[in-house]
């Protein structure tokens, strides 16, 4: 595959990440589908706060995994469709969902435009990605066609691994140090040493997992300008960051370094361009 602007690099196919995926659904939701700190206290809160999610809304969850957060969606009044291109993971979302929740779930490749159109015309008030972006090889088509899935003035929210501070390239560490007192003391932080090059590496989301999922650091131009580039602007942001703990630990755990943001989570909203014009141009 071929890399373009804004989509870094493209070490595997699809076809490939999608195997992957669906080597780890069943024991990624088994260990981590009924929440855990990230989701719990970061994640899913500075989502529903930018979503702004209202009884009537339909959104459109893209990457739903095992359907955790389209079936929060649905318990606060909105109509959801929740795709995923496992297989694996919708089954997991079929599993877990009543029956007479306002969920739809569909295998469905977010990369593919002309999939994603299928789901009709600007039927979504909202849209919603939970930290997927940075699993996708592609994501320009996914950001060409929202313009056309959105109504005029629609929203798009995403999280990620912040990609300042939490990719596959950034080190953490923890130091003793002396006090002016004479005390021992403890710092923890992150090192990063690239940052504005786009990469790809294989690593672990949960430590143990099948099979090394890849992972694609995108800067935040990139990221951002590449949604920029088809119409939308901007007007949410927050960097959530996990409660300081007891200080009397130097680890290398996210919640030793609780002034750091592991994760981003954005909001964009739809300018006044034309939604058909705009994907004609981009997906073609």
């Amino acid at each position: 595959m071929t890399a373009r602007a804004g989509d870094g690099e493209h070490p595997c196919t699809a076809e490939e990440n999608r195997r992957i995926w669906d080597a780890n659904a069943r024991w990624w939701d088994d260990r981590i589908g009924d929440g855990n700190p990230f989701q719990d206290l970061l994640i899913e809160p500075a989502t529903e706060r930018l979503l702004e999610i209202t009884p009537g809304d339909h959104i459109l969850d893209v990457g739903c995994g095992a359907g955790r957060f389209a079936r929060r969606m649905a318990e606060l009044g909105a109509h959801v469709v929740a795709i995923d291109h496992s297989a694996r993971f919708i089954e997991r979302a079929l599993e877990r969902t009543p029956g007479d929740a306002a969920i739809e779930y569909h295998v469905l490749d977010a990369a593919e435009p002309d999939a994603l159109v299928s789901l009709g015309v600007s039927p979504f008030d909202k849209a919603v990605c939970t930290m997927v972006l940075m699993d996708m090889p592609e994501i320009l088509p996914l950001f060409s066609a929202l313009p056309r899935l959105l109504k005029p003035g629609g929203r798009f929210v995403f999280s990620v691994t912040h990609p300042c501070f939490n990719t596959v390239g950034a080190q953490h560490f923890a130091e003793s140090f002396a006090k002016e007192d004479g005390r021992q003391g403890a710092r923890t932080g992150v090192k990063v040493s690239s940052y504005l090059t786009p990469s790809a590496r294989k690593t672990e989301g949960i430590i143990g997992q099948p099979e090394a999922q890849y992972s694609y650091h995108r800067p935040l131009h990139l990221l951002l300008g590449s949604l920029f580039e088809v119409g939308f602007s901007m007007d949410g942001i927050e960097e959530p960051g996990l409660p300081p703990n007891d200080g009397t630990s130097a680890s290398v755990r996210w919640d030793d370094t609780p002034d750091i943001p592991p994760v981003l989570v954005v909001r964009v909203r739809l300018s006044g361009h034309d939604g058909e014009a705009i994907v004609a141009e981009h997906v073609r």
